[in-house]
C-alpha cells in the first residue's frame, strides 16, 4: 500500500484489457496504441503466454493499465491454466477490445466472450486487425478496422475507446471524503508511523485522504496516536471528523471526544466501494462462529508481511479472544481470490485501496451467490472493540443500521 506521490493508483487507472485469439494482431495493436514495444510480437502462435500490464498515459483517456492477454484458443494443460487468467482479467476489465483477424472474422470465442462482457455490463469494442490484408464491410457502430503494422485508424481507435469507455462506463458518485467535508472543515488524520509505512513513505489510504480533504478546500491535520491528546488540546475548533487506522482504533476512540466523530480509512473505503452496509451487518456474524469455521482473511496488496502484520497475526487474535473460539483461517493476497466460497463462514476483506471499485464489487458478488458474510477490516476491528455503531454514525445509508 506504499504510494507514490507523483503516481495515479493503480486502483485510480482505466483497466482496458485485449482479448481475441492467437495470432488476431493483439500484441502487435497494444504496441500500435501505446507506441512501444510493450509485448513481444512473433508469427509464432501463442507468443504471450501470460497477461502483460503496463500502466501509462494514454491520451484522450488519461491514466491506464493496458493489458494483453494469451489467446482465447490457447490450447493443452498449460493453455488451460492461461486461458483461466485471461478469465480473471474480466473481473479487473474497464474497457475490453476484442481482437478480430480480418481475414478469419469473428468465430463463436469471440461471440461467446461478448455475451460474457454484455453480462457483466464491461463497455467493449470490436477491432478488426489486419485490415491491410481484408477490408472487412458493414461493421456495427461498436466495431473499427485498423491496421497495427500500417498504422491505419490507430488514432481513431484511441478516440473510440475514450468515446466507449465515457458513454458506458459507470459514473463516480462519491469520493474518498467529499461526501462528507466542507471547505474549511479540519479533518484530523491520525497515522502510526510503524514497519508498515517504510521510511520516506506513507501508505496509500492516508495519501488519498489528504489529496480528497485538499481538493474539497478543507484544512487537513496529520497526527501520530502518540500526538492525539495533545493536538486536540491546541484546537481553539474541534475537528469535524477525526479517521484513524483501524489498528489504533482503540486508542483514538479512548481519546476522541464522543461529540466529535471518528471513522477508519479502512471504513471510509467499505463506503466508497459501496459495501459498508453489507460489512456492518456482517460483522456480527462473530456472535455465531463455530469451533473451527473458516475464515478467509483477503488483502488487496502484496506487500511483504511484517511480524505484527494485521491480516495475520493481528486480525486473527482479536476475532479468536472476542469469539473465545479457535478458528480456521485462509490468507490470499494481490489478484487471489477463490472461485468457490462455500467453505468459508466469514470473508474479511482489507479496505480495498490497491483495487478497483469493479473488483470489490465482483467478490462482494460473489460472496452474496455462496451466501458468505462479507465485511472489512475497519469494520470488524470496530465491532470486536464496541465503537463499530460511533464509526459508521456518518454516514447516511446506515442509519437504518444504527436504530436497530
Amino acid at each position: 500500500m506504499e504510494a507514490g506521490l507523483q503516481q495515479t493508483p493503480s486502483a485510480d487507472r482505466i483497466h482496458i484489457a485485449f482479448f481475441g485469439r492467437r495470432n488476431a494482431g493483439k500484441s502487435s495493436l497494444v504496441n500500435a496504441i501505446t507506441n512501444q514495444t510493450m509485448s513481444i510480437v512473433s508469427e509464432i502462435q501463442g507468443t504471450t503466454t501470460d497477461p502483460v500490464r503496463k500502466a501509462m498515459e494514454l491520451l484522450p483517456l488519461g491514466a491506464v493499465v493496458i493489458i494483453d492477454t494469451p489467446g482465447l484458443d490457447d490450447e493443452g494443460t498449460l493453455g488451460s491454466l492461461r486461458m483461466q487468467k485471461t478469465k480473471e482479467i474480466l473481473h479487473r476489465t474497464d474497457l475490453a477490445v476484442i481482437v478480430i483477424n480480418s481475414t478469419i472474422g469473428k468465430t463463436e470465442l469471440e461471440t461467446k466472450l461478448e455475451a460474457d462482457l454484455q453480462q457483466q455490463q464491461i463497455p467493449f469494442l470490436e477491432v478488426y486487425n489486419q485490415c491491410d490484408l481484408h477490408m472487412p464491410e458493414q461493421l456495427p457502430d461498436r466495431a473499427i478496422a485498423v491496421s497495427a503494422k500500417t498504422g491505419f485508424h490507430i488514432s481513431k481507435l484511441k478516440e473510440k475507446m475514450a468515446a466507449c469507455y465515457q458513454k458506458q462506463a459507470p459514473k463516480a458518485s462519491r469520493s474518498l471524503l467529499g461526501n462528507f467535508v466542507q471547505q474549511d472543515d479540519i479533518i484530523l488524520l491520525v497515522t502510526p508511523i510503524d514497519e508498515s509505512a517504510p521510511k520516506g513513505r506513507m501508505i496509500l489510504p492516508q495519501v488519498q485522504a489528504i489529496r480528497s480533504i485538499l481538493d474539497e478546500e478543507a484544512i487537513c491535520l496529520v497526527v501520530q496516536p502518540q500526538q492525539l491528546q495533545r493536538t486536540l488540546s491546541l484546537l481553539k475548533q474541534p475537528p469535524k471528523l477525526v479517521v484513524t487506522d483501524s489498528q489504533a482504533f482503540q486508542q483514538v476512540n479512548q481519546i476522541v471526544p464522543p461529540e466529535i466523530a471518528l471513522t477508519s480509512f479502512s471504513i471510509l473505503y467499505a463506503h466508497y466501494h459501496d459495501v459498508l452496509q453489507k460489512a456492518a451487518t456482517a460483522a456480527a456474524t462473530l456472535e455465531c462462529l463455530q469451533n473451527h469455521d473458516q475464515i478467509l482473511i483477503s488483502e488487496g496488496c502484496t506487500h511483504h508481511r511484517q511480524c505484527n502484520d494485521i491480516g495475520t497475526v493481528k486480525l486473527p487474535n482479536w476475532i479468536q479472544t472476542y469469539t473465545g473460539k479457535t478458528l480456521d483461517f485462509t490468507w490470499t493476497s494481490g489478484n487471489a481470490f477463490p472461485d468457490d466460497l462455500t467453505p468459508y463462514r466469514l470473508i474479511v476483506h482489507c479496505g480495498g485501496c490497491m483495487l478497483q471499485p469493479r473488483v470489490i464489487q465482483y467478490r462482494k458478488e460473489l460472496a452474496a451467490k455462496a451466501g458468505v458474510p462479507f465485511t472489512n477490516y475497519g469494520t470488524l476491528i470496530a465491532y470486536v472493540h464496541g465503537i463499530l455503531r460511533r464509526s459508521v454514525s456518518i454516514f447516511p445509508e446506515l442509519q437504518d443500521f444504527l436504530q436497530k
